[in-house]
């Protein structure tokens, strides 16, 4: 992953910042899934942490081989988002750059859906499954999230992401069509 490419978001009085990163950022996902990608990874750079700051800031980063982002960008996934964004142009990443792993984290949020699946799997009445799943749905998460739709199932779901911590050698691997990955870094600075 020798280079990346920035896409800020620019204020806007009519949409929340977060609503407009998760409609970037679902456009972004369908143009991967299109594309059938496994090369091309992600990173919000200005994300914050913490239970009252979680979010994942206006900066999307893409990166990946400059081949790839061209094609991505050849694409016309960016409809109807051009007057919410500014796009930078396609740089190479400093030579100095730090590498993360950018994941995606799935926590127990207590939801009915949840808690039958929880009840049919250990054979036990649903309002028992919900009264088991409270205390870990309670617990305060920490973490920037992006709701997003699936291409495949079409549901919408917070997509919590987590930046690992940074280390001095890159780590090969693939990413999913959310542009994360469990093994594999992205250069971070």
């Amino acid at each position: 992953m020798d280079h990346y490419l920035d896409i800020h978001l620019r204020p806007d009085p009519d949409f929340r910042p977060a609503m407009l990163m998760g409609a970037l950022y679902s456009k972004l996902h369908r143009a991967l899934f299109d594309l059938k990608s496994n090369d091309i990874g992600i990173s919000f750079p200005d994300h914050k942490t913490g239970v009252r700051a979680r979010t994942p800031g206006d900066r999307l980063r893409l990166h990946a081989e400059l081949p790839r982002l061209e094609q991505l960008m050849e694409v016309s996934w960016l409809t109807g988002m051009r007057d919410h964004i500014t796009l930078a142009s396609i740089q190479p990443v400093p030579a100095d750059a730090k590498h993360c792993v950018v994941r995606r984290r799935q926590f127990n949020t207590g939801s009915p859906s949840r808690a039958k699946r929880y009840a049919q799997r250990h054979s036990i009445e649903v309002e028992e499954a919900q009264r088991l799943m409270e205390a870990p749905a309670s617990r305060q998460i920490a973490l920037p999230f992006v709701q997003v739709s699936s291409r495949s199932s079409g549901q919408r779901f917070a997509l919590f992401i987590e930046h690992g911590q940074p280390q001095s050698q890159p780590i090969a691997g693939r990413f999913n069509h959310y542009g994360l990955s469990s093994e594999a870094t992205v250069p971070w600075f």
